[in-house]
């Protein structure tokens, strides 16, 4: 007997924090899901991430928002330093008046605790199956139904698929083939034990060092027991999108200029792994038939704006809600999420080519950068990232 249409599970392409959150936002609305991940086992790699407002928003309508709290930590500000005088360029305050404005914290928290929480939470509903080891490398549609296909042949029947399978994305390769743009920063990640971390610079706080055509940045992990240290810089060379292992080498060969206190930062790792980076141009179109893309797969962007985890689960919280809405009409709901997420998204990818290239001024432009910057008020930073820090499920959906 041929299963209906009603009968048949929705596929997530993709065991990453984008692919869990949308597994749990369609649980929320009666589907049952199955997850593809290529990997061996459904876990996470990478180093700390930072979470506004948005991303805490996010949790509780994923109903993971406690086990997020328990794994974050929570910092007393976000401070920006120029690198080459030591000075403080702008600071914005994360405490009390920030969580009355924005109705939730500012936190730093590693990568793979977030994906643990929205594991967990997946996990205890009973209605997500998992399949590692499998890469969906095609998809049919046949009427309403949709059938991925995996590395082996596999064929998997499913009343829609999501893709969120990253910024290599096989989904968004199918329907769109469009090509990376690769910036040139290079980004070196690491994890440094608190006790190897120099005392002077142990702040409670996300901070940066603006350097030009570089910055770094480090903040405390795992209840103050770790420190990220994230340091980026525009290459020499002609570089390909993808991760590698580090060399210190090469990031002490771009950070010559800088103040003692900044390069203390790029002696503490005893290995690093390197990230050339990419993004994408955004587009317009994110629905084909029954498939549609989410996170990386629909946004890669580049990581000045601290976004992407956050986006991911923003797409999957207003996916949810658009089939709440539409009574779980797959046409409608998909036409609904497209339409509420391409202009917020492409800001952030715009936002973060911007950010990138005033995080890395020189010369004059450096000396505009820290003016404007060093006299902000707190109300005026809390102005000028409303529409950032501001969303919530309440208003995540473009009914116009």
């Amino acid at each position: 007997m041929v299963a209906s249409r009603q009968d048949l599970p929705v596929l997530v392409s993709g065991g990453g924090i984008g692919g869990l959150a949308a597994a749990l936002a369609l649980v929320r609305q009666g589907f049952r899901v199955q997850v593809f991940e290529q990997a061996p086992e459904i876990g996470e790699i990478g180093a700390g991430i930072q979470l506004g407002p948005n991303a805490f928003h996010a949790f509780d309508a994923l109903g993971v928002g406690d086990k997020a709290r328990a794994r974050a930590v929570y910092t007393d500000c976000m401070v920006m330093h120029d690198a080459l005088d030591e000075s403080e360029v702008g600071k914005i305050e994360t405490g009390e008046a920030f969580r009355k404005r924005f109705g939730n914290p500012y936190a730093v928290i590693h990568r793979a605790d977030v994906h643990l929480s929205l594991l967990e939470g997946a996990q205890e509903t009973g209605q997500v199956e998992f399949f590692t080891n499998t890469c969906i490398v095609k998809i049919e549609q046949v009427g309403d139904k949709v059938i991925a296909i995996d590395q082996n042949s596999k064929r998997w029947e499913g009343q829609a698929l999501i893709g969120a399978d990253g910024g290599k994305s096989v989904v968004r390769q199918q329907y769109v083939n469009d090509p990376p743009r690769v910036t040139g920063h290079v980004v070196y990640r690491a994890v440094v034990d608190k006790q190897d971390f120099p005392e002077n610079l142990q702040w409670n706080a996300a901070s940066l060092w603006a350097g030009p055509k570089c910055h770094l940045v480090h903040y405390p992990l795992r209840g103050g027991e770790q420190y990220n240290v994230v340091v980026t810089f525009h290459s020499r060379n002609k570089e390909e999108w993808g991760v590698s292992d580090g060399s210190k080498e090469e990031v002490e060969s771009y950070f010559q200029g800088i103040c003692a206190k900044a390069r203390q930062l790029i002696d503490l790792p005893k290995s690093w792994k390197r990230w050339a980076t990419a993004d994408r141009e955004p587009i317009g179109t994110w629905v084909f038939g029954r498939v549609t893309i989410l996170g990386d797969a629909a946004h890669p962007t580049t990581q000045y704006m601290a976004q992407g985890a956050c986006m991911a689960m923003e797409d999957a919280v207003t996916l949810g809600e658009a089939l709440r809405v539409k009574n779980n009409d797959w046409t409608q709901a998909l036409a609904l999420y497209e339409h509420s997420r391409v202009a917020r998204t492409a800001r952030i990818v715009l936002s973060g080519r911007e950010m990138g290239r005033l995080y890395h001024a020189e010369g004059v432009e450096r000396l505009v950068r820290n003016s404007l910057w060093r006299h902000r008020t707190q109300e005026g930073f809390y102005d000028a990232i409303e529409w950032l820090y501001g969303w919530n499920v309440n208003n995540c959906l473009k009914l116009d």
